[in-house]
C-alpha cells in the first residue's frame, strides 16, 4: 500500500469516527482555554453575529465582496 493510500485511509477512518461520535449525541470537546491567533490583513471590523434561521449571519461592507476573510470567535 502506498503512502498516499495510507493517508487517505487514515483520513477516512477519522472522518467516520467524527461522524459516529456526532450521531451518538456526543459533542466534540471545545477548547478549554483561549488561544492566540496572529493574522495579517488590510482591515478589521468587530461585529455581533445575528440569528438567521438555524445559523448565524454577519453583514460585511459591499466593497469586501469577492475578497477572502477570516472569522475568529472571541467570546
Amino acid at each position: 500500500m502506498s503512502a498516499s493510500s495510507r493517508r487517505k485511509q487514515k483520513a477516512n477512518n477519522v472522518s467516520r469516527q467524527d461522524k459516529n461520535d456526532h450521531r451518538n449525541g456526543e459533542e466534540r470537546p471545545l477548547a478549554q482555554e483561549r488561544v492566540k491567533f496572529e493574522v495579517y490583513g488590510e482591515e478589521m471590523i468587530e461585529k455581533k453575529v445575528k440569528s438567521s434561521g438555524n445559523s448565524g449571519r454577519v453583514y460585511l461592507p459591499p466593497n469586501w465582496v469577492g475578497h477572502n476573510v477570516k472569522i475568529i470567535r472571541i467570546d
